[in-house]
């Protein structure tokens, strides 16, 4: 999905005329207009507001794919409410609600992050301890922490 087409959907999505979300966004309906169909992208200011209005990540509003996963345990993102927020608001794509709240990382190293996943892991404890040693250092945050330690 191209990002105008992402616009217009969440726009349509909410109920929402041209009018109405250029007033929320302190823009023009014309801006909004060129925004959904191609002729310019909204400034990285506009696209925190949209983010917070529309509760998705600023990689949907651009309509850039979904296949992501947290940075600190490897849940798989997604914008239906498992996306974290800056303390600003605005959604992280990168991390969970769980492993980032408003901004500040709730696990200091890695064993913290597999001490709080594997009780929902659906599989033996040892078994979702094993996958997550392997896995959680190639993350971006799981590889800052191992330099830590």
């Amino acid at each position: 999905m191209e990002a105008r087409e992402s616009l217009l959907s969440l726009r349509t999505g909410l109920n929402l005329t041209q009018d109405e979300l250029a007033t929320k966004l302190l823009v023009t309906r014309q801006a909004v207009s060129r925004w959904e169909t191609g002729e310019t992208v909204p400034s990285t200011d506009t696209l925190k507001l949209m983010s917070k209005l529309f509760g998705v990540s600023i990689n949907t509003l651009l309509g850039q794919p979904r296949n992501m996963v947290c940075q600190v345990c490897g849940m798989p993102l997604n914008d239906e409410g498992v996306l974290s927020h800056d303390s600003d608001g605005v959604v992280d794509d990168e991390y969970c609600k769980w492993c980032n709240v408003d901004g500040v990382q709730q696990y200091a190293t890695i064993e913290d992050v597999i001490d709080a996943a594997v009780p929902h892991m659906h599989m033996p404890e040892s078994d979702a301890r094993d996958y997550l040693r392997a896995q959680l250092p190639h993350l971006r945050r799981g590889s800052q922490a191992e330099a830590v330690q």
